[in-house]
Parts: structure tokens; C-alpha cells; sequence
């Protein structure tokens, strides 16, 4: 089946060589068949009064929650609603450049506060993003800083002024009927460019939130048609910021369908057999209760203390033989891998790097371990894993603390060995517990919400019709409208 997606390969070269410093070529009035790097055959079909809608997802990668937002709601619509809309792949040069060009303004701003600390310059927001969680303190203090109003409406106000038209000439360029915004710094500037082309009320634009509880404030803006959140406190703290509760809806954290239509229950004697073929597809121990542990991405936080722990309290002395296995996801830290791999183990091991089948090493596990990202959490709880939150990032992932061990799904703890303990304890004197937290994961998961994002964006698609084609100019003098 061909994907049909709107390819900005050759139609974004103006921003490109503008940025870079090239000159600009002459718009094509029309899209072409492209083979996009080795992505597969890419789909393109002349924009008239007939088109398909095309939807714009903007997004960044600072932290694997975004990213990984933006291909769950990719992929729903693809599933749902099939060729009826170009969904516009979030990964592809447009986001990219407008990312580079933002990057540009916040790494100035970060390097010029915190020159006398870091003193590293900050070339992307990606590196930017992994640079200060790796140093939280100055991640909370910029976090915090730039809560109030009145600052983030100033440096969001002067990266208009720089960057504006950067973003006024891709929209320009796809012509979206559809804006999603799953970042918090992509709300502002493109709805001021619609305001100024006079598109806001043709354009829906929708923001989708990607923290779980906690959350920055530049992730509310009045002038979206929907902001859809996480949680009823993301909700609250919405509407306290000045969002209308019909512009709201509360309806989970996107997920990869992948993991919606994969529902294994971990309470015993429902879906045994699956769980068994799962663990021998990944070459697990069927037998042995498995333990999951996790260091995002990167392999960030106390994954080799926790996992030296686990190797000890996961073994029987007495009886001489594991009463557990662990499953460790490295992510990109290749060091860690190779520091793991040779270590001597008591317990079956399986060391991994970084995976793109999650739903199958959580489903085949009883628990996990894992710092509190929003999106690891969610998924956890669609497959009913108890869950150790062993680290969290200030601000907004603070609140995901409370939102898990609140509800009875699990327990936070910074101590590898009182993780190592505790996960011992569930897989012998204490099953119940892990049962009845299993339960409570699978009474909080939301695995649905991807699908109702996707559909509540259909119906309001369908009260507007596709914006024309003509109602996408320039506007020469946009920069001296900020």
C-alpha cells in the first residue's frame, strides 16, 4: 500500500537556501512522484479543489515523548481514515528547519544566562534539550524561569521577530488544513502567521500535549480550536490559563497504535499463552517472572547500579537458582551496553540497545523500572505493569510521581537497592501486591487516545471543508507585524 504523505524535499529548498544562505529557487505550482531516501515510494497529487486535506505535524525532537506523539497520531489517521487526509510526515526537512532556526534564538538565550555555568554552546534544541537534563538544576531553573507569563511572551514575541517568515513559508508550502502542535513552543508563532494571512478561522490548529500531569505554560495558547490533555489536572491547568472548556478535551496521552491493539493483561490466567510464545520470540525464560528496566533514549540515571542490584536480590541463595529474570533497554548508550554485557550474572540477563518494538519487551514482562517519562508511563499502564519510578525530571515530570503511585500503580524510590528489593519481593512473598497493582495500571491506561484525538480532529475537519489553495500567499510585510 502507498502511504500518501506530502514530500517538502524539494518544495521547502526557499527556506532551506534562505537559512543557509543560499539563494532561492522558484516554487513548483505542483507536486511530483519522489522517491524520498530510500523511505519508500511517496505519493504526491496535484493540490485543486478536490485534494485531500493535508495535515502539518510540528514537533522537536527534545525528548522522545514529542516524537514519539507525533508518529502515534501519524499512524491513526493513516489507520482510520486512510488516504482521506496527507498526513505530513513530522519528521521531514520543514519541522527540522523551523527547529534549526528556533534552536538558534533559544541557544543564544540559554548560553547567554548560563555562559558562567555550562559555557557550551548549544547548536540545536535537541542537543540543548540533552545538554540541561543532564545537568537538572539548570533544567529546573529554565523550566521555572520562563513559567511566568510575561517572560515566555517576550522570548517567544523575539523569536517571531527573527523567525516568523521561516515559518510563514513552509505553512505556505504544504497549505495544511490541519496544524498539530505536540511541542509547546509550536503554538504561537504559527498561529500568528495565520492570523496575519488571515487563515485563522480556515486552518484548524489543534495542540496536543505531551506532558502527563505536569506541564510549561507555553503549551496553552487561547487561539488553538483544541487543546487536547492528558490528564482532567493538565485540564484544569488549561483552563486556568485562560482556554475555554470547549476548547478542551481530556483524553489520555497519544500512544503508538502499535500498543493499543496489543493489550496483554498481566493478571495471571488471561493471555498465558501468548505471554509465553512472546518470551520465547524474544528468547526469554518462559517460566521466570521478568523485570523490565529502563533509561529512556540515552540510557540516563542508575541503570548499572539497579541492574548490579537486581542480579544479586533476584537470586536464591538458599535454593541456588533466579527467582527472576531482567530485561535491560539501553537505548543509545553503547557504553553501557558493552559495561553490562561484561559483567558476570547470576540470573538470566538480556542486555539491549536501543528498541523500536517496546510494546513487545513490556508485554513480556511483570514489572518495570524506569525514570518518569510521560510516554513510558502510558505505556506501561496499557500493559499492566506495575511500576518503579526510580528518577524524574523537574518540572513537568514531577507530577507523573504522584499520578502513578497515587493510584496505586506503583511506588517511587531513587535506591537501587530498595528497587532490587522490592522487585524480590513481588516475585515471591508479595505477588498479590504485584497483581493488584497490575490491575490498578490497567484501571488508569488509556490506550484509546490516540484513536479519539484523530477522530475528534475528524469532525471538526468535517464542519470546515479543505482551505483553498489561493488563500496561501506571502505576506511581504508579516516581520513588521510582531
Amino acid at each position: 500500500m502507498v502511504t500518501t504523505v506530502a514530500s517538502p524535499r524539494k518544495s521547502i529548498n526557499t527556506v532551506f537556501q534562505r537559512f543557509a544562505g543560499g539563494s532561492s529557487q522558484k516554487k513548483r505550482k505542483y507536486d511530483v512522484q519522489d522517491d524520498y531516501e530510500g523511505e519508500g515510494t511517496v505519493e504526491m497529487v496535484q493540490i485543486g479543489a478536490d485534494r485531500t486535506k493535508n495535515v502539518l505535524i510540528l514537533m522537536s525532537d527534545t525528548g522522545g515523548g514529542h516524537r514519539a506523539s507525533a508518529e502515534a497520531i501519524r499512524d491513526a489517521f493513516r489507520l482510520e481514515f486512510g488516504d482521506e487526509y496527507q498526513v505530513v510526515d513530522p519528521f521531514l526537512d520543514l519541522v527540522l528547519i523551523v527547529f534549526l532556526c528556533l534552536d538558534h534564538f533559544l541557544s543564544v538565550f540559554v548560553k547567554d544566562v548560563w555562559k558562567e555555568y555550562a559555557g557550551w554552546p548549544l547548536n540545536d534544541m535537541e542537543r540543548s534539550y540533552k545538554f540541561m537534563v543532564k545537568h537538572v538544576q539548570l533544567w529546573n531553573l529554565a523550566f521555572h524561569s520562563t513559567s511566568p507569563r510575561w517572560i515566555h511572551s517576550c522570548y517567544l514575541a523575539a523569536m517571531a521577530a527573527f523567525y516568523a517568515k521561516e515559518v510563514e513559508a513552509g505553512l505556505m508550502e504544504y497549505k495544511p488544513d490541519i496544524i498539530i502542535s505536540v511541542h509547546p513552543l509550536m503554538q504561537h508563532i504559527p498561529l500568528w502567521v495565520l492570523k496575519w494571512q488571515g487563515l485563522q478561522k480556515k486552518v484548524i490548529f489543534v495542540t496536543v500535549i505531551t506532558d502527563l500531569n505536569t506541564c510549561h505554560r507555553t503549551w496553552f495558547n487561547p487561539g488553538v480550536n483544541r487543546c487536547y490533555c492528558p490528564s482532567e489536572e493538565v485540564a484544569k491547568r488549561a483552563l486556568l490559563d485562560g482556554l475555554e472548556e470547549s476548547q478542551t478535551r481530556v483524553f489520555g496521552l497519544p500512544i503508538r497504535p502499535s500498543f493499543c491493539r496489543s493489550v496483554l493483561s498481566k493478571v495471571p490466567s488471561q493471555g498465558r499463552d501468548f505471554l509465553d510464545d512472546l518470551r520465547v520470540e524474544l528468547e526469554i525464560d518462559p517460566a521466570l517472572p521478568a523485570v523490565l528496566l529502563m533509561g529512556g533514549g540515552e540510557g540516563m540515571g542508575p541503570v548499572k547500579k539497579t541492574a548490579k542490584a537486581l542480579g544479586e536480590s533476584l537470586f536464591d541463595e538458599e535454593l541456588g537458582k533466579p527467582i527472576g529474570q531482567l530485561i535491560v533497554i539501553c537505548g543509545r548508550n553503547k557504553d553501557l551496553v558493552s559495561t553490562l554485557e561484561s559483567l558476570e550474572w547470576k540470573i538470566p540477563v538480556k542486555i539491549r540497545g536501543f528498541e523500536t518494538q517496546m510494546e513487545k519487551w513490556m508485554g513480556a514482562c511483570d514489572c518495570i523500572i524506569t525514570k518518569a517519562g510521560p510516554g513510558t508511563i502510558a505505556e506501561a499502564l496499557i500493559k499492566g505493569l506495575p511500576i518503579i519510578l526510580n528518577d524524574y525530571l523537574p518540572g513537568q515530570e514531577k507530577g507523573n510521581v504522584p499520578y502513578v503511585v497515587d493510584s496505586g500503580a506503583g511506588v517511587f524510590t531513587r535506591s537501587p537497592k530498595e528497587t532490587a528489593k522490592l522487585v524480590a519481593e513481588w516475585f515471591s512473598t508479595k505477588t498479590d501486591e504485584l497483581k493488584r497493582m497490575s490491575e490498578n495500571a490497567l484501571k488508569l491506561a488509556q490506550p484509546d487516545a490516540v484513536f479519539d484525538i484523530v477522530k475528534d480532529i475528524h469532525e471538526l475537519s468535517c464542519q470546515r471543508g479543505p482551505v483553498s489553495s489561493s488563500s496561501f500567499v506571502f505576506t511581504s510585510s508579516f516581520s513588521s507585524l510582531i
